[in-house]
């Protein structure tokens, strides 16, 4: 839906109408026959008919523009009063700034900030309600340090209320201390579990180790006796060189 015509100051273009809802263009679109409409009503049209509402050419979704450069501008340079107009602002803008101005508008109704208060008051009132409001929290004059409400003042109890908070501190640190314990259990399985595959490792290590070993002083067992072996032909070939 467009804006209504009846918040304009002065004269609007025929051509700045929505052809559907015959109010000034909201998101304004515009078909190949140049005929325009607010997204929100076009959109709307659509979805049951497939032709422009004005001269029921053929249109579809995928052929709308935006608005021509030049109605854009005309558009938005519009003058307009502050739709809190019967709430008492005077406000006069463009319709290119209406919308920051409406969103901070001191005669917008707006609802109270306090849960489960369905007021709605003016944003320039609302700090008066607050601080009147049935809903409204406080601390509790009594030292306990909660926050209550107003209409619960007569239901609270210190004693009770920071008992509880007690067993649920107590419940939250038990729930903490368990956690702590799995987690430490898990870390002292896990290196558990490392060093005994870090002993079978070194293990395999020693028996490769004691086989190589075996292995060497075998070798040097045949290197002596191959060298004894040497040496005797050595001296038996010295004796038959003597005996010759």
């Amino acid at each position: 839906m467009g804006y209504d015509i009846e918040r304009f100051v002065g004269y609007v273009n025929e051509g700045l109408l929505c052809s559907i809802c015959r109010d000034v263009l909201e998101d304004p679109l515009q078909a190949p026959c140049e005929h325009a409409f607010c997204t929100a009503c076009i959109h709307g049209w659509l979805v049951h008919h497939s032709n422009c509402p004005e001269d029921r050419q053929v249109i579809d979704v995928s052929l709308l523009r935006p608005l021509y450069r030049y109605m854009k501008n005309d558009l938005n340079r519009l003058q307009l009063h502050c739709r809190n107009r019967e709430y008492g602002c005077e406000m006069v803008c463009s319709l290119e700034s209406i919308d920051r101005h409406e969103r901070e508008c001191e005669y917008s109704q707006i609802p109270c900030s306090n849960a489960g208060c369905t007021v709605q008051i003016e944003r320039r009132n609302l700090d008066g309600h607050l601080a009147v409001c049935e809903y409204r929290s406080r601390e509790c004059p009594n030292g306990c340090g909660y926050t209550i409400l107003s209409a619960e003042d007569t239901q609270h109890n210190c004693v009770a209320e920071l008992r509880t908070e007690l067993e649920l501190l107590r419940s939250e640190m038990i729930c903490r201390v368990e956690e702590a314990k799995h987690e430490m259990e898990s870390r002292l399985d896990s290196q558990r579990r490392h060093m005994v595959q870090k002993e079978s490792i070194l293990q395999n290590e020693i028996e490769e180790l004691k086989s190589q070993m075996s292995r060497v002083m075998s070798d040097v067992r045949s290197l002596m006796a191959a060298e004894r072996q040497h040496r005797q032909e050595l001296e038996q070939a010295e004796l038959e060189k003597r005996e010759l």
